[in-house]
């Protein structure tokens, strides 16, 4: 089987890779916000009362 550079095999065209996959408290731990670096800006990611999430720029 041929690889790419990175070793994991070359993928179909078409065929989108499966995203990882994070539950919540891996992020958040026991608090209710974490910061996130993207692209030289910082965005916040909240976890409201309500168990919903909202990210501000």
């Amino acid at each position: 089987m041929n690889t790419h550079h990175n070793g994991k095999p070359p993928q179909l065209p078409g065929k989108a890779a499966t995203p990882p996959r994070l539950h919540s408290s891996q992020l958040f731990g026991e608090g209710r916000e974490i910061l996130i670096e993207h692209q030289g800006e910082t965005y916040r990611l909240q976890l409201t009362r309500n168990g919903k999430l909202i990210l501000i720029k």
